[in-house]
């Protein structure tokens, strides 16, 4: 790991810190979806800080300047996911739109695609959706059965996707479906860009264990989409598909901020929060337990250090995504465990509560942990195939 911050990337951190000193309201600070509706209050003020974000170029500030970006750096990337962190200022209405699914669009779509669709993604004037997992098409995404079939200058589409993020907010997905039955499962899919409003598509809500509605499955049922909604070529949405779970993964290298933000919360919580005689925060096992939990998020941004430095010196984001995100769900699971043993029943409740039953879903999303095991095997570990 070798990397110091350049003066151009504090000079951008001081840009961005006065910016946001001056625009980051309480209306908008700390906010975030939850347990969002369509047109509900809170989305329309956190569509309101997109459009903001946006006029003033930090909606994506990697994407190229001819999109509406600012063709950032790794290290001004890095300060700007720090400075928003600082300040806890909310991201934007598309996370997933703006880090995933537009590269894709910029690599694969025509000129008309990219007009009609990224400057709209980039003020959250659209929310867009990924459309990839089904129920027997989860970790193996090739073996999706979701069809399209081409009826003279119309896709008619049949079937279900599942774990759908945000879909019940979302104006669009990008649609893996398969096009081409009879040949090997990783060829034949094609990549859709649909227009969640037409005629047979049923988003039906998963309210998960902690109440919310995060995630959704979608029925389709002769749903029409025009052929120009094609994303790349017919038959190939696989590479298109690995474009957009390249750069989901690229993102873990942040994922640190806001667990070692979290971690400080409950150390600051822990002394001050009495256990029989002294606080949490002396009591001999809740402290080696504090200690473990804040090593492992130290590690984490050592982790994401040594990406980051690996992309600075020339190297590609390689294994060490799958190492952050197995990390990530491990420390996050931890920290639930440490609330519980500095809250006692008392953890069962609010922030810490909720977190305690949800943070099981971070072994999931994201890429599984047996997944991620199974790339660091091979490729850190140089094990064979099982």
């Amino acid at each position: 790991m070798d990397f110091d911050y350049p003066p151009e990337a504090e000079q951008f951190r001081a840009e961005i810190r006065g910016w946001l000193a001056a625009n980051l309201t309480d209306e908008h600070s700390g906010l975030g979806f939850g347990d969002m509706e369509p047109g509900s209050e809170r989305l329309e003020r956190l569509r309101d800080w997109n459009r903001a974000l946006a006029d003033a170029g930090y909606a994506a500030i990697a994407w190229p300047v001819e999109y509406g970006g600012r063709g950032a750096g790794i290290m001004e990337q890095v300060v700007f996911a720090e400075e928003m962190s600082r300040a806890k200022a909310p991201g934007t209405l598309n996370p997933i739109g703006l880090a995933n699914i537009a590269p894709s669009i910029m690599q694969w779509g025509t000129d008309d695609q990219k007009s009609r669709f990224l400057f709209r993604m980039l003020r959250g004037d659209d929310v867009w959706c990924q459309g990839f997992s089904e129920p027997n098409a989860g970790s193996d995404l090739a073996s999706l059965r979701c069809r399209a079939e081409l009826d003279g200058d119309t896709f008619v589409i049949n079937g279900q996707k599942v774990w759908n993020t945000f879909g019940h907010l979302a104006d669009w997905c990008e649609l893996l479906v398969r096009t081409d039955p009879d040949v090997p499962k990783h060829k034949g899919i094609s990549c859709l860009l649909v227009d969640m409003s037409l005629p047979g598509i049923e988003v039906r809500p998963l309210i998960t264990i902690t109440g919310e509605r995060e995630f959704n499955e979608i029925f389709f049922t002769d749903v029409r989409v025009p052929a120009d909604a094609l994303l790349g070529p017919l038959n190939e949405g696989w590479k298109v598909a690995m474009t957009t779970l390249a750069f989901e993964r690229g993102g873990v290298a942040s994922l640190h901020l806001g667990v070692r933000a979290k971690i400080q919360r409950l150390l600051e919580l822990a002394r001050t929060t009495p256990v029989r005689d002294k606080t949490a925060a002396d009591d001999p096992v809740i402290r080696q337990t504090l200690a473990r939990v804040y090593l492992e998020g130290e590690y984490l941004k050592l982790l994401a250090d040594r990406a980051i430095s690996g992309q600075l010196h020339g190297r590609p984001l390689g294994p060490e995504g799958s190492l952050a995100k197995l990390v990530w769900s491990e420390v996050e699971n931890h920290i639930a465990e440490a609330a519980a043993q500095v809250l006692g029943s008392s953890a069962d409740a609010g922030e810490w509560g909720r977190d305690r039953v949800y943070v099981r879903a971070l072994s999931i999303a994201g890429g599984t942990t047996q997944v991620n095991k199974n790339i660091v095997a091979q490729r850190v570990l140089g094990l064979p195939r099982g």
